[in-house]
């Protein structure tokens, strides 16, 4: 970066107009209490309001009552105007009332400002270990020539057959004591990092959503024209690097099995009796569930945005339908004013037209249509031996009872399969009820349907017989 860039940062950027402001420690001790320090997003204006009126009267009580004049409902308009951009303050289809969050340049500030009371351990061995690994990840995983991956996968083996060895041997080669606090420290550190990373990435999400609803409203092409740039290229949302990289961390936080084994690897971290001492140890186990709430956020932002895309396309398709209604009405009334009095000479050219003809014989001979045959006869209700019981063996599925069923089977468990909630309560009422638990998980947005998995569910009919069912994944999530 030159003079100029960073000059431009300084006028320009949100954090740096944060750090100067003279009220910056009020607004970071405000920012850390209500958003970073519970790990909360989207917070509604009255419980923001009731959290800055209590800092503002501790500082006060401290401080003096002329310290800070203004009341927290100004503090928030103020921190939130354009020209701050300290907190952004939208509207949602549930709350009646605006809703805050910090922007991405506050977040940064926020830690920046945590680093400097510095750190009594500096991890170095796991970073260079962590860098190590990437490297090799990046250069292995890029590789195209197959004798290179084999002769690397063959070197693997080999790596891992001498450690076996050498465990069978009775050597068992354990992390001493500060490696193991290194490694912890790069993981704590990892995992806040990427926890504060989501405001970025649904920043970036919304530059995204800004420079195409640019493109569609500055383009004067056709409308085919501008779908096929939007759409077949990388530019949509969804296909960006930001939207492919943030999907394919859903997926890997989505998958089941993953979950499970690392979940199951934070508790064993928990029981390393070298980090027996390490504060906060306990508390890795949650990183999941901290993860999951601002994921989600940021899955429906872009949800959001491209609904809204679609909108405005089919808006401006509507405008320009309009606009060629307004063209071709303007050539009827000026074909229409000009009709009895019409100008000399040619009126209108038309290139390479031509005049059709149609020969006699080549029309096809009249041919009748042919007479079809329908029975007609009427059968009287009570010749026929039919069976009415079916009538009266139609039955309702509740759909409130099979939400009491997902949330019983969530109440011990963070997640569970459509297949893991018919294991606890079976199937009574047979594929309709196996159809309204689909219907629940596509209303709601605590489920997600993975198609690219399948599972066999299975129900008794009253005969006894056995129906089996194969059907896209569900996974259920439990609302936090």
């Amino acid at each position: 970066m030159d003079y100029f860039s960073i000059n431009s940062l300084r006028e320009n950027h949100a954090g740096w107009s944060l750090l100067r402001a003279q009220n910056a420690p009020l607004a970071l001790t405000f920012f850390m209490t209500a958003f970073t320090e519970p790990n909360e997003r989207n917070l509604g204006r009255q419980v923001l309001v009731d959290v800055l009126d209590d800092v503002l009267f501790t500082l006060r009580d401290s401080l003096g009552e002329d310290k800070f004049p203004r009341s927290a409902g100004e503090y928030l308009d103020d921190w939130a105007e354009p020209d701050k951009a300290w907190l952004r303050k939208f509207y949602t289809d549930t709350r009646d009332e605006p809703v805050y969050d910090l922007t991405a340049a506050t977040e940064d500030v926020i830690r920046w400002v945590e680093s400097l009371r510095g750190r009594d351990f500096v991890p170095t061995q796991s970073r260079l270990s962590s860098i190590y690994n990437l490297l090799k990840t990046l250069v292995h995983g890029s590789e195209t020539d197959p004798e290179a991956r084999l002769a690397e996968l063959q070197r693997q083996r080999e790596d891992i057959d001498a450690q076996m060895e050498q465990i069978r041997s009775g050597e068992i080669p354990v992390m001493s004591g500060p490696e193991a606090v290194d490694h912890f420290h790069q993981l704590t550190t990892s995992a806040k990092d990427l926890l504060a990373d989501f405001r970025e990435v649904e920043a970036n999400f919304r530059k995204l959503d800004r420079n195409l609803r640019e493109q569609i409203a500055m383009w004067e092409g056709g409308q085919g024209d501008l779908l096929e740039s939007i759409f077949s290229s990388q530019a949509d949302i969804s296909g960006s690097l930001q939207g492919r990289t943030f999907q394919g961390f859903w997926d890997y936080l989505m998958s089941p099995q993953l979950r499970t084994e690392l979940h199951e690897l934070l508790e064993r971290a928990t029981r390393i009796e070298a980090l027996a001492q390490q504060d906060g140890l306990h508390s890795i186990t949650s990183m999941q569930k901290d993860w999951l709430p601002a994921v989600e956020q940021t899955q429906a932002t872009v949800r959001q945005l491209s609904a809204q895309i679609r909108r405005l396309l089919d808006d401006k398709v509507f405008v320009e339908n309009k606009r060629i209604m307004r063209l071709i009405r303007n050539i009827e009334s000026s074909a229409v004013a000009v009709r009895d009095t019409p100008p000399s000479g040619p009126f209108a050219e038309l290139p390479d037209h031509d005049v059709s003809v149609a020969l006699p014989f080549e029309r096809p001979l009249y041919e009748p249509s042919r007479q079809m045959a329908i029975n007609d006869a009427v059968f009287v209700a009570e010749d026929l031996d039919v069976d009415a019981g079916a009538l009266f063996d139609q039955f309702h599925v509740d759909p409130q009872r099979l939400e009491g069923n997902i949330d019983a089977v969530l109440a011990d468990a963070a997640q569970a399969t459509l297949a893991d909630i018919t294991d606890a309560y079976p199937l009574s009422q047979g594929l309709a009820e196996l159809v309204t638990y689909f219907q629940l998980a596509t209303e709601s947005t605590w489920a997600t349907i993975n198609s690219d998995r399948s599972q066999t569910l299975s129900w008794t009919l009253p005969d006894g017989s056995l129906r089996e069912a194969t059907v896209d994944q569900i996974i259920f999530v439990r609302p936090t």
